[in-house]
């Protein structure tokens, strides 16, 4: 990280309005809850300097994406001077912004390239400064250029989809293979590895356990042979309480939920629930508005979100799921590591009275990035995208999520947290599954 902070950091240029923003009123806003890839359209060559020369016209298409898409309004910002210490940073000069505007970064980024054309072999002067840019804007290192490859790993990463892994070949299976042979395949080899001496053996044991969970499941299994994504969610049941853990707000996670749920339809006697997002990476911001609406009903108000000024209701997406009923009372896991959409929902079932939350306050990863896909073509084997911040997520009581985090209802760093729990649940059953899974960590 250090690297990348020497290799990118400049430093940031905000006006004062940006300063009160940022530092003075921040209570306005919100923290990475997912991806979403937008196609820049009608790009205009207002200058010379982008129609003369391909690379000016690529950094320029970078200049007006983030003055429209970035979260902050241009207003409280010094894009221009932020370009002139980025390309300042990328050739090692000290190049002259003539005027602080648009025009005077063309000409600027023009008069560079002209003067060293070496710099920008490959279009690597161009690439590095937009690099640097994106970089240095807040939260510093939430944005970057992103080529087509880093586009594609980062929607597996928010999608739960690892390329390298194959479940069926863990199992010695096929795609086609019946359930009937991936039992049998599976028994015989959690068998070879049941008296697993070596690391390497052990890990084995694990995998053949893991694919064999997700494959014997006909909803899992239709999930990862469809799309590729394995499952975020887990569940099992402690006395009359549902524990469904979920490790990440992946895109099928609120399907996932819903089967869970289901699933437990049938379980006698349950009237509790314990959802735990602890270690939860968050994902989309629409998965979020997806799981509300499953306690909420459908277009809902939920949350907001904010940009360039506005505070702009986010509503949910899917509609109230009738069997979660049955569950009179619900817990929230949350710990330092909770982030992104899992602090969004936390807040948004704790603001609609919906759950209650225990644990300790959350990581503070509050902003919503969108990947904006460049028209300008300055390499035929690659595409690139803007990855920006669009949008700052939001507490309820109008502070932002960047930064603070959600308080959760009963913190257990505190020494009396027990005794706090009958204030918020009334069923023993809650209150022991509350208590032994805080003494191990979430379920996967």
């Amino acid at each position: 990280m250090n690297n990348v902070i020497n290799k990118y950091s400049i430093p940031i240029l905000l006006s004062t309005a940006a300063v009160l923003i940022v530092i003075g009123i921040s209570f306005l806003f919100i923290g990475h809850s997912g991806q979403a890839v937008n196609q820049v359209t009608n790009v205009e060559l207002k200058t010379s300097e982008e129609k003369n020369d391909i690379s000016v016209r690529f950094a320029m298409e970078a200049y007006d994406t983030i003055l429209d898409k970035y979260w902050m309004a241009s207003s409280t910002y010094n894009l221009p001077k932020i370009f002139q210490l980025a390309l300042a940073k990328a050739s090692n000069t000290n190049p002259e912004l003539a005027t602080n505007d648009r025009s005077g970064v063309a000409k600027m980024i023009s008069s560079a390239i002209q003067a060293n054309p070496v710099l920008n072999k490959d279009n690597k002067l161009v690439l590095d400064t937009v690099q640097v840019v994106t970089y240095n804007l807040l939260p510093v290192g939430r944005d970057s250029l992103d080529s087509d490859k880093q586009q594609v790993a980062l929607y597996q990463a928010v999608a739960n989809v690892n390329p390298s892994v194959n479940l069926y070949s863990d199992l010695g299976v096929t795609a086609s293979s019946s359930d009937k042979e991936i039992k049998v395949a599976y028994e015989k080899q959690a068998a070879k590895l049941a008296n697993a001496t070596s690391s390497a053996d052990k890990q084995k044991a694990v995998e053949v356990a893991h694919a064999y969970k997700v494959l014997s499941n006909t909803n899992t299994r239709a999930l990862y042979t469809n799309t590729g994504s394995e499952p975020a969610a887990s569940n099992h049941v402690i006395g009359n309480t549902l524990y469904v853990s979920l490790s990440k707000m992946s895109n099928s996670v609120a399907q996932e939920f819903a089967w869970d749920i289901d699933q437990a339809s049938t379980t006698p006697g349950l009237d509790s629930l314990i959802i735990d997002l602890r270690g939860n990476i968050g994902g989309s911001v629409d998965v979020g508005r997806g799981m509300a609406g499953l306690f909420l009903g459908n277009n809902q108000y939920a949350f907001d979100l904010f940009h360039q000024g506005d505070l702009q209701p986010q509503r949910t997406i899917f509609g109230k799921f009738d069997e979660l009923k049955r569950y009179h009372e619900i817990a929230i896991l949350t710990d330092g590591m909770t982030q992104s959409t899992a602090e969004v929902l936390t807040q948004t079932l704790m603001h609609f009275n919906i759950a209650h939350s225990v644990g300790v306050t959350t990581r503070g990863w509050g902003t919503v990035e969108n990947e904006y896909l460049l028209q300008t073509s300055i390499d035929p084997a690659v595409k690139y995208y803007l990855k920006l911040v669009n949008s700052i997520t939001v507490r309820d009581d109008g502070q932002p999520i960047e930064g603070r985090g959600v308080t959760p209802n009963v913190d257990i760093s505190k020494s009396n947290w027990t005794n706090q729990l009958n204030s918020y649940f009334s069923s023993p059953s809650l209150i022991k599954a509350i208590k032994s899974s805080l003494a191990k960590g979430p379920t996967r």
